[in-house]
Protein backbone atom coordinates (compact mmCIF):
# COMPACT_ATOMS: atom_id res chain seq x y z
CA UNK A 1 0.00 0.00 0.00
CA UNK A 2 1.32 3.84 -0.43
CA UNK A 3 1.74 5.78 2.48
CA UNK A 4 -1.06 8.77 3.18
CA UNK A 5 -0.68 11.28 0.62
CA UNK A 6 -1.01 13.91 3.52
CA UNK A 7 -0.62 17.28 1.42
CA UNK A 8 -0.84 17.93 -2.14
CA UNK A 9 2.54 18.56 -2.28
CA UNK A 10 3.89 15.50 -0.67
CA UNK A 11 6.64 13.46 -2.10
CA UNK A 12 7.55 9.86 -1.45
CA UNK A 13 10.47 8.66 0.44
CA UNK A 14 12.20 6.93 -2.57
CA UNK A 15 11.95 10.18 -3.95
CA UNK A 16 13.40 12.02 -1.59
CA UNK A 17 16.42 9.64 -0.91
CA UNK A 18 16.80 9.58 -4.94
CA UNK A 19 16.86 13.57 -5.08
CA UNK A 20 19.35 13.96 -1.59
CA UNK A 21 21.48 10.77 -3.46
CA UNK A 22 21.88 12.69 -6.56
CA UNK A 23 23.04 15.98 -5.19
CA UNK A 24 25.73 14.88 -3.07
CA UNK A 25 26.95 12.38 -6.05
CA UNK A 26 27.04 15.62 -8.17
CA UNK A 27 28.46 17.98 -6.04
CA UNK A 28 31.47 15.39 -4.61
CA UNK A 29 32.02 13.92 -8.06
CA UNK A 30 30.93 10.91 -7.99
CA UNK A 31 28.62 11.45 -11.07
CA UNK A 32 28.74 13.90 -13.98
CA UNK A 33 25.31 15.98 -13.61
CA UNK A 34 23.42 16.52 -16.82
CA UNK A 35 24.07 18.79 -19.29
CA UNK A 36 20.15 20.57 -20.32
CA UNK A 37 21.51 22.04 -23.80
CA UNK A 38 19.87 21.56 -27.35
CA UNK A 39 23.12 21.10 -29.13
CA UNK A 40 24.77 18.23 -26.35
CA UNK A 41 21.49 16.25 -26.66
CA UNK A 42 21.11 16.09 -30.55
CA UNK A 43 25.05 14.74 -30.11
CA UNK A 44 23.99 12.29 -27.68
CA UNK A 45 21.23 11.04 -29.63
CA UNK A 46 22.61 11.48 -32.94
CA UNK A 47 25.43 8.90 -32.39
CA UNK A 48 23.00 6.35 -33.25
CA UNK A 49 23.01 7.42 -36.80
CA UNK A 50 26.39 8.33 -37.30
CA UNK A 51 26.66 10.15 -41.16
CA UNK A 52 23.09 9.95 -41.28
CA UNK A 53 22.03 11.39 -38.33
CA UNK A 54 21.33 14.91 -40.06
CA UNK A 55 18.96 12.71 -43.00
CA UNK A 56 17.02 11.40 -40.36
CA UNK A 57 16.21 14.50 -38.45
CA UNK A 58 14.46 15.68 -42.11
CA UNK A 59 13.15 11.99 -42.24
CA UNK A 60 9.39 12.49 -43.17
CA UNK A 61 9.25 15.96 -42.63
CA UNK A 62 9.02 19.79 -44.17
CA UNK A 63 11.64 21.90 -43.22
CA UNK A 64 8.80 24.00 -41.56
CA UNK A 65 8.66 20.58 -39.04
CA UNK A 66 12.35 20.18 -38.65
CA UNK A 67 12.76 24.26 -37.83
CA UNK A 68 9.82 24.29 -35.22
CA UNK A 69 11.03 21.05 -33.27
CA UNK A 70 14.51 23.13 -33.35
CA UNK A 71 12.81 26.70 -31.67
CA UNK A 72 10.90 24.51 -29.51
CA UNK A 73 13.46 22.47 -28.12
CA UNK A 74 16.08 25.60 -27.47
CA UNK A 75 13.40 27.45 -25.80
CA UNK A 76 12.20 24.88 -23.79
CA UNK A 77 15.41 24.36 -22.18
CA UNK A 78 15.95 28.27 -21.44
CA UNK A 79 12.51 28.10 -20.03
CA UNK A 80 13.86 25.42 -17.65
CA UNK A 81 16.89 26.86 -17.19
CA UNK A 82 15.28 30.30 -16.27
CA UNK A 83 11.83 29.46 -14.13
CA UNK A 84 11.52 25.53 -13.24
CA UNK A 85 14.14 25.62 -10.06
CA UNK A 86 14.19 22.10 -10.85
CA UNK A 87 16.32 19.75 -7.66
CA UNK A 88 18.80 17.20 -8.77
CA UNK A 89 15.83 14.39 -9.44
CA UNK A 90 14.43 16.94 -11.42
CA UNK A 91 17.05 17.89 -13.26
CA UNK A 92 17.95 14.01 -14.08
CA UNK A 93 14.12 13.49 -15.28
CA UNK A 94 14.18 16.14 -17.45
CA UNK A 95 17.28 15.42 -19.32
CA UNK A 96 15.90 11.77 -19.47
CA UNK A 97 12.37 13.18 -20.94
CA UNK A 98 14.43 15.43 -23.24
CA UNK A 99 17.20 13.00 -24.47
CA UNK A 100 14.49 10.51 -25.15
CA UNK A 101 12.07 12.71 -27.29
CA UNK A 102 15.33 13.72 -29.46
CA UNK A 103 16.52 10.07 -29.27
CA UNK A 104 12.93 9.00 -30.77
CA UNK A 105 12.79 11.83 -33.40
CA UNK A 106 15.90 10.80 -34.97
CA UNK A 107 14.49 6.97 -34.71
CA UNK A 108 11.40 8.01 -36.68
CA UNK A 109 13.28 9.82 -39.21
CA UNK A 110 15.13 7.22 -40.14
CA UNK A 111 12.50 4.99 -40.66
CA UNK A 112 10.71 7.13 -42.60
CA UNK A 113 13.43 7.54 -45.12
CA UNK A 114 13.43 3.67 -45.10
CA UNK A 115 9.79 3.21 -45.56
CA UNK A 116 8.42 6.42 -46.79
CA UNK A 117 5.35 4.01 -46.99
CA UNK A 118 4.09 4.22 -43.87
CA UNK A 119 3.35 8.24 -43.93
CA UNK A 120 0.45 6.85 -46.64
CA UNK A 121 -1.07 4.53 -44.49
CA UNK A 122 -5.11 5.43 -44.62
CA UNK A 123 -6.96 6.10 -41.28
CA UNK A 124 -10.56 5.67 -40.33
CA UNK A 125 -12.28 8.96 -39.43
CA UNK A 126 -11.29 8.89 -35.42
CA UNK A 127 -14.02 8.80 -32.97
CA UNK A 128 -12.00 11.70 -30.49
CA UNK A 129 -12.88 12.16 -27.06
CA UNK A 130 -12.69 16.23 -25.77
CA UNK A 131 -12.84 17.82 -22.75
CA UNK A 132 -10.97 19.00 -19.74
CA UNK A 133 -8.12 16.83 -17.77
CA UNK A 134 -9.65 14.89 -14.90
CA UNK A 135 -13.63 15.40 -16.81
CA UNK A 136 -14.38 11.98 -16.75
CA UNK A 137 -12.48 11.55 -20.36
CA UNK A 138 -10.07 8.76 -19.08
CA UNK A 139 -13.38 6.80 -18.08
CA UNK A 140 -15.07 7.33 -21.72
CA UNK A 141 -11.71 6.82 -23.38
CA UNK A 142 -11.32 3.52 -21.77
CA UNK A 143 -15.19 2.52 -22.61
CA UNK A 144 -15.12 3.67 -26.30
CA UNK A 145 -11.75 1.93 -26.36
CA UNK A 146 -13.36 -1.29 -25.20
CA UNK A 147 -15.58 -1.59 -28.23
CA UNK A 148 -14.06 -4.36 -30.47
CA UNK A 149 -14.88 -2.44 -33.56
CA UNK A 150 -12.60 0.78 -32.69
CA UNK A 151 -8.71 0.66 -31.58
CA UNK A 152 -7.19 2.27 -29.40
CA UNK A 153 -3.25 3.54 -28.39
CA UNK A 154 -1.13 1.35 -25.61
CA UNK A 155 0.81 2.54 -23.20
CA UNK A 156 3.51 0.85 -24.46
CA UNK A 157 2.91 2.21 -27.79
CA UNK A 158 2.44 5.49 -26.53
CA UNK A 159 5.62 6.21 -24.57
CA UNK A 160 7.81 3.64 -26.58
CA UNK A 161 6.37 4.57 -30.45
CA UNK A 162 9.14 3.57 -32.29
CA UNK A 163 8.47 0.10 -33.73
CA UNK A 164 10.15 -2.49 -31.89
CA UNK A 165 11.05 -6.36 -31.99
CA UNK A 166 9.96 -9.11 -30.08
CA UNK A 167 7.44 -6.74 -27.90
CA UNK A 168 10.60 -4.75 -25.97
CA UNK A 169 8.39 -1.55 -25.93
CA UNK A 170 6.12 -3.45 -23.72
CA UNK A 171 8.94 -5.00 -21.81
CA UNK A 172 10.54 -1.00 -21.25
CA UNK A 173 7.04 0.45 -20.94
CA UNK A 174 6.89 -2.06 -17.42
CA UNK A 175 9.96 -1.44 -16.31
CA UNK A 176 9.74 2.42 -16.65
CA UNK A 177 6.12 1.79 -14.85
CA UNK A 178 7.91 0.42 -11.98
CA UNK A 179 10.44 2.66 -11.89
CA UNK A 180 7.74 5.65 -11.54
CA UNK A 181 5.32 3.83 -9.26
CA UNK A 182 8.41 3.58 -6.98
CA UNK A 183 9.54 7.16 -7.31
CA UNK A 184 5.35 8.25 -6.92
CA UNK A 185 3.41 6.16 -4.84
CA UNK A 186 0.56 7.66 -5.59
CA UNK A 187 0.78 7.76 -9.34
CA UNK A 188 -1.18 4.45 -9.90
CA UNK A 189 -4.02 6.56 -8.42
CA UNK A 190 -4.23 9.48 -10.04
CA UNK A 191 -3.74 8.35 -13.57
CA UNK A 192 -4.13 4.21 -13.49
CA UNK A 193 -1.36 2.89 -16.50
CA UNK A 194 -0.30 -0.34 -17.45
CA UNK A 195 1.73 -1.52 -20.48
CA UNK A 196 -0.93 -2.92 -22.72
CA UNK A 197 -4.00 -0.83 -21.54
CA UNK A 198 -5.33 1.64 -23.28
CA UNK A 199 -3.82 4.91 -23.34
CA UNK A 200 -4.02 8.53 -24.45
CA UNK A 201 -1.78 10.02 -26.93
CA UNK A 202 -0.12 13.02 -25.29
CA UNK A 203 3.16 11.66 -25.35
CA UNK A 204 2.55 11.99 -29.20
CA UNK A 205 2.33 15.55 -29.06
CA UNK A 206 4.84 15.74 -26.45
CA UNK A 207 7.35 13.96 -28.56
CA UNK A 208 6.89 17.47 -31.09
CA UNK A 209 7.46 19.57 -27.80
CA UNK A 210 3.63 20.07 -27.56
CA UNK A 211 3.36 22.08 -24.07
CA UNK A 212 0.94 20.08 -22.53
CA UNK A 213 3.01 17.68 -20.28
CA UNK A 214 5.68 19.82 -19.49
CA UNK A 215 3.99 22.71 -17.88
CA UNK A 216 2.29 19.74 -15.52
CA UNK A 217 5.75 18.97 -14.40
CA UNK A 218 7.15 21.69 -13.82
CA UNK A 219 7.11 25.76 -13.77
CA UNK A 220 7.99 27.28 -17.10
CA UNK A 221 5.00 29.76 -17.78
CA UNK A 222 7.13 31.33 -20.75
CA UNK A 223 7.65 28.49 -22.70
CA UNK A 224 3.87 27.69 -22.21
CA UNK A 225 2.61 31.33 -22.96
CA UNK A 226 4.84 31.08 -26.06
CA UNK A 227 3.37 27.44 -27.32
CA UNK A 228 -0.17 28.75 -26.98
CA UNK A 229 0.39 31.40 -29.14
CA UNK A 230 2.21 29.35 -31.77
CA UNK A 231 0.62 27.43 -35.05
CA UNK A 232 0.57 23.80 -33.44
CA UNK A 233 0.25 22.58 -36.87
CA UNK A 234 3.71 20.99 -37.30
CA UNK A 235 3.09 19.07 -33.62
CA UNK A 236 0.02 17.66 -35.08
CA UNK A 237 1.96 16.69 -38.35
CA UNK A 238 4.42 14.83 -36.53
CA UNK A 239 1.61 13.27 -34.54
CA UNK A 240 -0.34 11.91 -37.31
CA UNK A 241 2.82 10.58 -39.18
CA UNK A 242 3.49 8.79 -35.58
CA UNK A 243 0.10 7.51 -35.78
CA UNK A 244 -0.05 6.49 -39.37
CA UNK A 245 3.16 4.05 -38.19
CA UNK A 246 1.67 2.72 -35.10
CA UNK A 247 -1.75 2.05 -37.23
CA UNK A 248 0.41 -0.19 -40.21
CA UNK A 249 2.82 -1.38 -37.32
CA UNK A 250 -0.14 -2.79 -35.50
CA UNK A 251 -2.63 -3.58 -38.59
CA UNK A 252 -5.56 -1.80 -36.89
CA UNK A 253 -5.07 1.16 -39.54
CA UNK A 254 -9.05 0.22 -40.90
CA UNK A 255 -10.66 0.51 -37.18
CA UNK A 256 -11.78 3.62 -36.17
CA UNK A 257 -9.31 4.98 -33.19
CA UNK A 258 -10.49 6.40 -30.37
CA UNK A 259 -8.09 9.23 -29.49
CA UNK A 260 -7.95 11.36 -26.02
CA UNK A 261 -5.73 13.99 -25.17
CA UNK A 262 -6.94 17.38 -22.78
CA UNK A 263 -4.66 19.18 -25.03
CA UNK A 264 -6.85 18.84 -27.83
CA UNK A 265 -9.41 21.10 -26.90
CA UNK A 266 -7.29 23.71 -27.16
CA UNK A 267 -5.85 22.99 -30.63
CA UNK A 268 -9.18 21.87 -31.70
CA UNK A 269 -9.12 23.87 -34.99
CA UNK A 270 -5.97 22.01 -36.36
CA UNK A 271 -7.14 18.52 -35.19
CA UNK A 272 -10.23 18.61 -37.21
CA UNK A 273 -8.41 19.87 -40.20
CA UNK A 274 -6.31 17.04 -40.27
CA UNK A 275 -9.73 14.58 -39.64
CA UNK A 276 -11.87 16.41 -40.90
CA UNK A 277 -14.39 13.06 -40.70
CA UNK A 278 -13.70 12.89 -36.90
CA UNK A 279 -16.51 12.43 -34.37
CA UNK A 280 -16.42 14.22 -31.43
CA UNK A 281 -17.66 13.29 -27.44
CA UNK A 282 -17.29 16.34 -25.38
CA UNK A 283 -16.74 15.12 -21.72
CA UNK A 284 -18.28 17.51 -19.37
CA UNK A 285 -17.86 18.41 -15.34
CA UNK A 286 -18.10 21.41 -13.17
CA UNK A 287 -15.18 23.12 -13.23
CA UNK A 288 -14.43 23.55 -9.60
CA UNK A 289 -14.16 19.74 -9.46
CA UNK A 290 -11.60 20.18 -12.71
CA UNK A 291 -10.07 22.46 -11.19
CA UNK A 292 -9.54 20.79 -7.81
CA UNK A 293 -8.30 17.50 -9.67
CA UNK A 294 -6.10 18.77 -12.26
CA UNK A 295 -4.11 21.13 -8.93
CA UNK A 296 -4.14 17.95 -7.26
CA UNK A 297 -2.57 15.82 -10.28
CA UNK A 298 0.08 18.26 -11.37
CA UNK A 299 1.17 19.55 -7.49
CA UNK A 300 2.08 15.72 -7.53
CA UNK A 301 3.91 15.69 -10.65
CA UNK A 302 5.87 19.24 -9.77
CA UNK A 303 6.43 18.62 -6.28
CA UNK A 304 8.71 15.32 -7.35
CA UNK A 305 10.74 17.71 -9.64
CA UNK A 306 11.10 20.81 -8.26
CA UNK A 307 11.70 21.86 -3.83
CA UNK A 308 9.75 25.32 -4.59
CA UNK A 309 6.40 24.49 -5.81
CA UNK A 310 3.87 27.03 -4.86
CA UNK A 311 0.23 26.17 -5.03
CA UNK A 312 -1.14 29.29 -5.83
CA UNK A 313 0.75 29.42 -9.13
CA UNK A 314 -0.28 25.95 -9.93
CA UNK A 315 -3.62 26.62 -9.63
CA UNK A 316 -3.60 29.84 -11.37
CA UNK A 317 -2.27 28.00 -14.49
CA UNK A 318 -5.54 25.30 -14.44
CA UNK A 319 -7.79 28.04 -14.13
CA UNK A 320 -5.99 29.55 -17.15
CA UNK A 321 -5.52 26.23 -18.97
CA UNK A 322 -9.43 25.90 -18.09
CA UNK A 323 -10.65 29.25 -19.41
CA UNK A 324 -8.51 29.39 -22.47
CA UNK A 325 -9.82 25.61 -23.50
CA UNK A 326 -13.07 26.63 -23.28
CA UNK A 327 -13.11 29.32 -25.17
CA UNK A 328 -11.23 27.76 -28.03
CA UNK A 329 -13.54 25.33 -28.32
CA UNK A 330 -16.17 27.00 -27.98
CA UNK A 331 -15.33 28.92 -31.02
CA UNK A 332 -14.19 25.90 -33.15
CA UNK A 333 -17.74 23.66 -32.14
CA UNK A 334 -19.66 26.86 -33.32
CA UNK A 335 -18.90 26.34 -36.43
CA UNK A 336 -18.65 22.19 -36.80
CA UNK A 337 -21.48 20.55 -38.48
CA UNK A 338 -19.80 16.86 -38.08
CA UNK A 339 -21.29 14.35 -35.65
CA UNK A 340 -20.83 15.78 -32.10
CA UNK A 341 -21.62 13.44 -28.46
CA UNK A 342 -22.07 14.58 -24.77
CA UNK A 343 -21.07 13.08 -21.73
CA UNK A 344 -21.66 14.22 -18.28
CA UNK A 345 -19.36 12.97 -15.85
CA UNK A 346 -22.33 12.85 -13.09
CA UNK A 347 -24.21 11.27 -15.90
CA UNK A 348 -21.18 8.11 -16.51
CA UNK A 349 -21.23 7.89 -12.51
CA UNK A 350 -25.20 7.26 -12.26
CA UNK A 351 -25.93 5.04 -15.20
CA UNK A 352 -22.70 4.38 -17.36
CA UNK A 353 -24.58 2.13 -19.99
CA UNK A 354 -27.13 4.37 -20.07
CA UNK A 355 -24.49 7.46 -20.71
CA UNK A 356 -22.68 5.82 -23.18
CA UNK A 357 -26.29 4.63 -25.58
CA UNK A 358 -26.52 7.71 -25.57
CA UNK A 359 -23.32 8.60 -26.87
CA UNK A 360 -23.53 5.85 -29.50
CA UNK A 361 -26.75 7.04 -30.75
CA UNK A 362 -25.97 11.31 -31.34
CA UNK A 363 -22.59 9.80 -33.20
CA UNK A 364 -24.94 7.36 -35.14
CA UNK A 365 -22.81 4.37 -34.04
CA UNK A 366 -24.16 0.51 -33.35
CA UNK A 367 -24.01 -0.14 -29.56
CA UNK A 368 -23.47 -4.21 -30.50
CA UNK A 369 -23.56 -6.83 -27.55
CA UNK A 370 -20.68 -7.46 -27.88
CA UNK A 371 -19.53 -3.85 -27.10
CA UNK A 372 -21.52 -3.59 -24.31
CA UNK A 373 -20.15 -7.27 -23.10
CA UNK A 374 -16.43 -5.66 -23.29
CA UNK A 375 -17.46 -2.38 -21.16
CA UNK A 376 -19.04 -4.58 -18.72
CA UNK A 377 -15.87 -5.94 -18.18
CA UNK A 378 -14.00 -3.17 -18.31
CA UNK A 379 -16.19 -1.34 -15.98
CA UNK A 380 -16.42 -4.55 -13.45
CA UNK A 381 -12.10 -4.22 -13.42
CA UNK A 382 -12.16 -0.82 -12.47
CA UNK A 383 -14.69 -1.33 -9.36
CA UNK A 384 -11.60 -2.03 -6.93
CA UNK A 385 -9.20 0.03 -8.91
CA UNK A 386 -6.36 2.79 -7.63
CA UNK A 387 -8.36 5.61 -8.80
CA UNK A 388 -10.65 5.23 -6.07
CA UNK A 389 -7.95 6.52 -3.91
CA UNK A 390 -7.61 9.84 -5.55
CA UNK A 391 -11.12 10.71 -4.98
CA UNK A 392 -9.96 9.55 -0.76
CA UNK A 393 -7.30 11.72 -1.37
CA UNK A 394 -8.96 14.90 -2.61
CA UNK A 395 -11.59 14.38 0.18
CA UNK A 396 -8.82 14.61 2.95
CA UNK A 397 -7.57 17.74 1.18
CA UNK A 398 -11.03 19.27 1.41
CA UNK A 399 -11.69 18.38 4.95
CA UNK A 400 -7.99 20.05 5.90
CA UNK A 401 -9.02 23.07 4.25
Amino acid sequence: MPPVRDHLLARGPLAEKANDFLGKAWERGWLPPPVLDPEELWAFAAKAHGARAEAAEHGGRSAQDVADFRERLARMIAAIEAEADLNPLGRAMAWGQLARVVKNRLAFGALWLERPELLDTPLAPPIIVIGHMRSGTTRIHTLLAADPAHSHTRYCDAYHPVPARFGMNRVKAAVELAMLGLLNPWMQSIHPMAPAKVEEELAWISAALHHSIYESQWHIPAYSAWSEARDPAPVYREFRRILQTDAAHRGIAGKPRVMKVPAFSEDLATILALFPQARLVIAERDQAAVLKSAVSLAANQMAIQSDSCCLDAIAARWRHKIALRDGRMAEVLADWHGPVARARFDALNDDWESAIARVYAELGLPLTPEALAAMRKVMAASEGGHHHAHAEQLARFAGAD
